[in-house]
């Protein structure tokens, strides 16, 4: 068996995959990676091969948030989407001979891609998503974006019928143009099209589970988790060495503006709660503000082995970042930036495994009063507790879906 695995986003986007390729690969199942071309050192670290889509995702994103590099003339939704879904099935499209099924995960657009692949094909396709509220349901809203939903409205089936008109203005020109370019047929609900009705849900029940009943079939596999045996680099294993675990700060694959004032505000409340400050520089760039030696910086390292050596975590609220700090059992402060975030800083409160911080932009004060609730010994505790219930064999339960699927 073939799988190709396509995922369009961020480093929490992309990892699961990693993770679902390397149980594939255990298997005797080949696996292909298709993703942004950021993520080329992950998969050679695991000892795949990427095939990359589109532009740097670290790039769009920068820009994003500093203004910078903007074009004279801003596409449109439509346009931007309709060249994402070119140019990720040209991407795939060209590797696809002799594939056995396709799975997708991020951006709708991309995935429309994916499916045109595997309906140009003729193998099943599945989505998957990693949270909850990215799929219909009654027991939630849409993720919101700004301007979009009416603000006078709280039933969610009105928000999510929305959500999918929404879809279809954005989305279904260019997608029944790409599919009618390459002599497929054009589809009518593109959020039902790309999601399907019976999408799978990588996460697990403890920390997001999925409340029935729902109108969608939706498989919940657990979460799936890239083994990490990389050692930590001398020089972190030194500083925490030197003293109390220390609090990490870090926010992934988040740019974040005015990054010199976040990670001093950020320095400024973990020394406030009596900690020292271990910051991870990521996206944002994040560095000590002065020299003191209870702060240290690091680049990429294998969080799974660090998160249980720290008194907490502070972080944007992706879904991997969550899912790693709650199995190390680590108390966490989530300060939500984007998307999924407010959600898992939402489930992190409700758990009482650390703390919601309330918004994106973060002062010394604020996150001192977030981090006096993450650091108290009952959300220790509970984190621990928390941490037992966690399933691992996401991947396992994935693979098994997709032998099943194509009769392998």
């Amino acid at each position: 068996m073939r799988v190709l695995l396509l995922s369009y986003g961020s480093r929490g986007d992309v990892e699961p995959m990693v993770g679902l390729a390397l149980r594939l690969r255990e298997r005797g199942v080949e696996a292909q990676v298709c993703a942004p071309p950021d993520f080329t050192e992950l998969l050679e670290g695991a000892g795949l091969s990427l095939v990359p889509l589109g532009r740097s995702l670290k790039e769009m994103a920068t820009e994003a948030v500093t203004g910078a590099a903007k074009p004279q003339k801003p596409l449109s939704m439509s346009e931007r989407a309709a060249q994402m879904i070119a140019t990720t099935y040209e991407a795939v499209f060209a590797v696809a001979e002799g594939y056995d099924a396709v799975v997708a995960t991020g951006l709708v657009p991309a995935a429309a891609a994916a499916r045109a692949v595997a309906d140009r094909l003729g193998i099943p396709y599945r989505f998957v998503s990693y949270f909850p509220t990215y799929l219909p349901s009654p027991h939630h809203p849409p993720l919101a974006w700004p301007g979009t939903l009416p603000a006078d409205v709280t039933d969610n089936r009105v928000l999510w019928e929305r959500n999918a008109e929404l879809m279809n203005e954005l989305f279904g020109e260019p997608v029944n143009a790409h599919r009618a370019s390459i002599g497929l047929p054009p589809v009518d609900d593109v959020r039902a099209h790309v999601f399907t009705d019976r999408p799978w849900l990588a996460a697990d029940p403890t920390l997001a589970p999925w409340l029935r009943p729902a109108d969608l079939d939706v498989a919940q596999t657990g979460v799936w988790i890239r083994p990490d045996e990389r050692p930590l680099p001398a020089d972190l294993e030194a500083f925490l060495a030197a003293g109390t675990p220390p609090v990490f700060v870090g926010f992934g694959s988040m740019p974040v503006r005015d990054a010199e004032d976040v990670a001093r505000a950020a320095v400024e409340a973990v020394r406030a709660q009596g900690h020292r400050v271990l910051l991870s520089r990521g996206w944002a760039g994040l560095a000590p503000t002065d020299e003191g030696d209870d702060c240290f910086a690091v680049g990429e390292v294998n969080q799974q082995a660090l998160f249980g050596r720290v008194a907490a975590v502070v972080h944007h609220g992706g879904a991997g970042t969550t899912t790693t700090a709650a199995r190390a059992g680590a108390p966490q402060v989530v300060v939500p930036q984007m998307a999924d975030q407010p959600y898992w800083a939402g489930r992190v409160a409700e758990l009482g495994i650390g703390a919601a911080h309330e918004g994106p932009s973060l002062t010394a004060a604020s996150l001192s009063a977030a981090l006096a609730t993450a650091l108290t010994p009952e959300t220790r505790a509970r984190a621990k507790g928390v941490a037992d219930a966690i399933r691992t064999d996401g991947t396992t339960v994935a693979a098994e879906l997709l032998r099943a699927a194509t009769g392998a």
